[in-house]
Order: structure tokens, then sequence, then C-alpha cells
């Protein structure tokens, strides 16, 4: 399992954001992308995600991506337990329920609320739990502790760390403090959009 960046680079809005990223991570493997706003960290993740091709060079990834971004594309009118089956089903999630990873988020009270009922920081942990539901064992996360509380970030820290300790690989994009010992740090310093 792997997922590899070789001389990628990205060009938004008519500008370099970055050039000559190279990083390859394998099964157990995590990096942190860090740098200032706007230097292209979730366009990193973007790419990495196939959602955005990258301005030169190549990224492959050999097993199932699952993506945590700003929007938890949930629909507000179904309940937590439904937006998620909805989108594990979608996956071809394997080995976890949306039981389990409402759990893991510690949201499991709430799986029969409406997702427009949930705070901001819910919201995240759902979206956390769809990562987990899917099953993949690639996740790309962009800026996952956005809008939590230290509790919750701590629980999140956990959720990596036993993703990695069951082989999985994460990228992670974020200028929040996050714990992942171990982690590779790929610095996106803006020099190139200067």
């Amino acid at each position: 399992m792997s997922l590899a960046f070789r001389r990628v680079a990205c060009d938004r809005g008519g500008r370099r954001l970055f050039d000559d990223v190279s990083f390859a991570l394998a099964a157990g493997e995590a990096a942190v992308v860090a740098g200032p706003n706007g230097v292209g960290k979730s366009s990193l993740i973007r790419i990495a995600a196939g959602l955005l091709p990258p301005a030169e060079g190549e990224v492959t990834a050999t097993e199932r991506i699952a993506l945590l971004a700003e929007a938890a594309a949930l629909d507000a009118e179904r309940t937590v337990r439904e937006g998620l089956a909805f989108w594990a089903a979608l996956d071809g999630a394997d080995g976890v329920t949306v039981a389990q990873a409402l759990d893991a988020v510690g949201l499991a009270a709430l799986a029969g609320v409406p997702v427009r009922m949930l705070s901001t920081g819910q919201r995240r942990r759902v979206a956390m739990a769809r990562v987990v539901a899917s099953g993949a064992p690639i996740w790309l996360l962009d800026e996952p502790g956005n809008g939590l509380d230290s509790a919750s970030v701590g629980r999140l820290e956990a959720l990596i760390a036993r993703h990695r300790d069951g082989g999985g690989i994460v990228l992670a994009a974020t200028h929040l403090p996050l714990a992942i010992p171990g982690a590779q740090t790929i610095v996106l310093s803006g020099e190139e959009a200067a």
C-alpha cells in the first residue's frame, strides 16, 4: 500500500502555489502538510484525492482513499445515521459499521438527530465518522481539527493512531497543532507564490 507524490506542482488562479513536492507514504505512515494560509495545503490534499490535477508531476495511490474536506457533503435533512449509511454504501465500506464509526467519534447518541441540528464541532466529527466508516486504507484529512474542542482533537489523534496501527496511511493538512508521532512534515512555504 502506498501514496506517493513525484515532483508535483500546483497552479491555482494563475499562480504557482507550490513546486517540486515529492514524498512517499507506506502502510502505517503519515505526513502532515504545514504552512501559512494560502500556500496550497488544501490544494495538495485535493490533488492527492484526484479532485485537482497537478500542474506538473505525478501522484499514485494503490488503495482506496477517504477524504475529509471542509464540506461534509451530508444531507441536512437526513439523520446522522442515514447520511453516513448513504456514504458508506457508496464508498463500498467493508469491516466498519456506521454505528462503530459514530462510537469512534463519540457521537453514537446523536445517530437519530438530523444533520441540520448539529453544532459545527459535531458536524466535523460526523465528517470524520464518514472517513472511518468508509473503510478506506488511505485517509486524506484537510484541516481535521477545525471546529473541534480539545477533547475531540484528542479523539481525532487517537483515531489517526489506530488507523496507522492497522496499516493505514494518513495525509493531513493543518495549521493547528495535531499530535501524529513519527509523521513526515511537508512544509509549503509559499515562496513560489511570492
